[in-house]
C-alpha cells in the first residue's frame, strides 16, 4: 500500500512537471516560429498570440507546482511538530479536490496512525515492566546524579517506608545515615544500610548498577531486607554452638557425677560394714568434697539440660485459628499468674474475625513468655490499685495481609545498650534468669515464617509479624 501511494504521488508530480516542461518548450517554439515568419514576411499574428498565451500560462503552471510542494511540506512539518509535542490526534482531510492532496493526506494520516500505535504499544510495555517490577521481592530505585528518582517499585517504597518517593532528599526525614549511604553510592558497590522505624530496625543490602540513557548517567539500586537472613544466621550459629557445648559438658560432667556418687556409696558402705564413727577429719573432708562434686555436677547437668530446649524446638504444625479467642485465652492465663502487682490487661483485635495460620501451641509459648516478661517489668515499679500497670495485646492485619501482634507494657524501658542483646541466647539481666526465653521465642517465630522484634517507642513493645 505504501509503495502504491508513493507511485501515485510520483506520477502526479511527474505529470505536473512534464506539463511545465512542455509549456516551456511550446512557448519557446511558438516564439521562434513567430520570429522566423516575421523575417520571411509572413503573417505571424496567430503565432504570436499563442506564444503570448502559452508564456502567460507557464507561470501559472509553475506557481501551481510550487504551491502544491509548499502545502505538502507544511503538512509534513505540522505532523512533525505534533509528534514532537506527543500529539497523535492530528488528522488531515482526505476529501480534497486534488488527487495529489488526497494521496499526501492519506499518507500522513497513516504515518500518524503508525506512530500512535507504536506509542500505545510502548506505554503498554512500560506498564507491563512496571507490573513485573512490582511483583519482585527486591526493591528497585533508579536515581540520577542530582538525586531525582526516575523509577521505583512498590517493594522499594515498602522497604523505605514511603508512600511517594521523587527525590533522594526525602530519605533525610527517615534516617540521615541512610540518605548519605544511598546518595553517595556508586555503580559496582555492595553496601549495607539500616534505619529504625515504628516497627523496629530495618537492615538493607544495597547493590548498585550503572546505565546511560540519552547520555545521562543513572544508578539502579537493588534493595533487599536482610533482617530475616541475619536472624537466621545468628540463630543457626547459636544453635550449633549450644549443641556442641551441651554435648561436651554432658560428656564431661556425667562421668564425674557418676564417679562421685559411686565413691560416696562405697564410703557409706564401708562405714556401715566396719561400724566406724566419723572422727577421721581426712575421711570426713573427702566425703564432703565428693558430696559437693556430686551436687554441683547434678546441678550443672540440670542447667545444661534446660538449654537443650533451645535446640529441640519441634517442627511447627500450622492450622487456622481465630486470633481474638487466642489472645483472650492468653491474657486470662496471664491474669492467674501471681505477680504481686495490680495489672490492667487490654485486648484489641481488628477485625474481630482475624484468622492466623500458624502452630497455635508454639505461638502460645511465645505470647505467654512475652506476657510474663511484661509482668516482671511492671513489677520493678511500685503499683497500687489506683495506679495499676498496663499490658496491651493488639492484633491487626496490614495492607499486605500480614498479621501483626503487638504486646506492650508501661514498665521501665529497656536501655538501648541492653536492647541490642536481648535476643542473644543466655543473655539476661534478671537475677536467676536463663536468658533463653526471648531466643526460643524468636526461633519459634522464624520457624513459623515470621519475625519477633522490639519496637522502639515510649513503651516496651514486642512485635510478632506473620507473613
Amino acid at each position: 500500500m505504501a509503495s502504491d501511494t508513493m507511485t501515485r504521488l510520483a506520477r502526479s508530480f511527474a505529470l505536473q512537471l512534464t506539463c511545465c516542461l512542455l509549456a516551456t518548450l511550446l512557448a519557446g517554439g511558438l516564439w521562434a516560429a513567430s520570429y522566423v515568419g516575421e523575417d520571411a514576411g509572413r503573417g505571424v499574428e496567430s503565432l504570436r498570440f499563442w506564444a503570448i498565451a502559452v508564456t502567460l500560462l507557464l507561470p501559472l503552471l509553475v506557481y501551481r507546482l510550487y504551491r502544491c510542494h509548499r502545502q505538502h511540506v507544511r503538512k509534513v512539518l505540522f505532523l512533525l511538530d505534533a509528534i514532537e509535542n506527543n500529539d497523535y490526534a492530528v488528522h488531515f482531510l482526505e476529501e480534497e479536490t486534488r488527487s495529489d492532496a488526497q494521496l499526501v493526506n492519506r499518507a500522513l494520516n497513516r504515518v500518524a496512525s503508525i506512530l500512535n500505535r507504536v506509542k500505545s504499544e510502548t506505554v503498554q510495555q512500560e506498564k507491563y515492566y512496571e507490573l513485573i517490577l512490582d511483583c519482585v521481592s527486591t526493591g528497585i530505585v533508579v536515581l540520577s546524579d542530582n538525586g531525582t528518582v526516575y523509577q521505583k517499585n512498590d517493594e522499594a517504597l515498602r522497604l523505605l517506608g514511603l508512600n511517594v518517593f521523587t527525590h533522594i532528599c526525602q530519605l533525610r526525614q527517615i534516617d540521615e545515615h541512610l540518605y548519605e549511604v544511598l546518595q553517595g553510592c556508586r555503580p559496582g558497590e555492595k553496601l549495607q544500610a539500616g534505619y529504625c522505624n515504628e516497627r523496629g530496625t530495618v537492615a538493607l543490602s544495597v547493590r548498585v548498577s550503572g546505565i546511560h540513557i540519552h547520555e545521562e548517567p543513572l544508578r539502579i539500586l537493588a534493595l533487599n531486607d536482610i533482617n530475616h537472613e541475619l536472624d537466621e544466621k545468628e540463630i543457626d550459629s547459636w544453635v550449633r554452638l549450644t549443641r556442641v557445648l551441651t554435648h561436651e559438658i554432658m560428656n564431661a560432667v556425667t562421668p564425674l557425677t557418676s564417679l562421685s556418687d559411686t565413691l560416696l556409696e562405697l564410703t557409706a558402705g564401708r562405714k556401715q560394714t566396719t561400724g566406724e564413727q566419723p572422727g577421721n577429719d581426712v575421711e570426713e573432708e573427702l566425703r564432703n568434697g565428693l558430696q559437693t562434686i556430686s551436687n554441683t555436677g547434678k546441678g550443672l547437668l540440670a542447667f545444661v539440660d534446660s538449654y537443650r530446649k533451645f535446640t529441640r524446638i519441634p517442627t511447627p504444625a500450622p492450622s487456622l485459628f481465630y486470633v481474638k479467642e487466642f489472645a483472650e485465652r492468653m491474657v486470662e492465663l496471664a491474669r492467674h499468674q501471681p505477680c504481686g502487682h495490680p495489672i490492667d490487661y487490654r485486648v484489641e483485635v481488628v477485625p474481630d474475625d482475624l484468622i492466623l495460620y500458624a502452630d497455635e501451641n508454639l505461638i502460645a509459648q511465645v505470647v505467654i513468655n512475652l506476657l510474663k516478661n511484661a509482668q516482671q517489668a511492671i513489677g520493678q515499679q511500685e503499683r497500687t490499685s489506683d495506679n495499676p500497670g498496663h499490658v496491651r495485646l493488639r492484633a491487626y492485619c496490614d495492607e499486605q495481609e500480614a498479621v501483626w501482634i503487638e504486646i506492650s507494657n508501661d514498665g521501665p524501658l529497656i536501655p538501648p545498650e541492653i536492647a541490642d542483646h536481648i535476643f542473644i541466647p543466655f543473655f539476661s539481666t534478671k537475677e536467676g534468669g536463663s536468658g533463653i526465653g526471648l531466643s526460643i521465642s524468636r526461633q519459634i517465630m522464624r520457624l513459623s515464617n515470621g519475625s519477633l522484634a522490639l519496637k522502639p517507642g515510649k513503651e516496651t513493645c514486642f512485635v510478632l509479624k506473620f507473613e
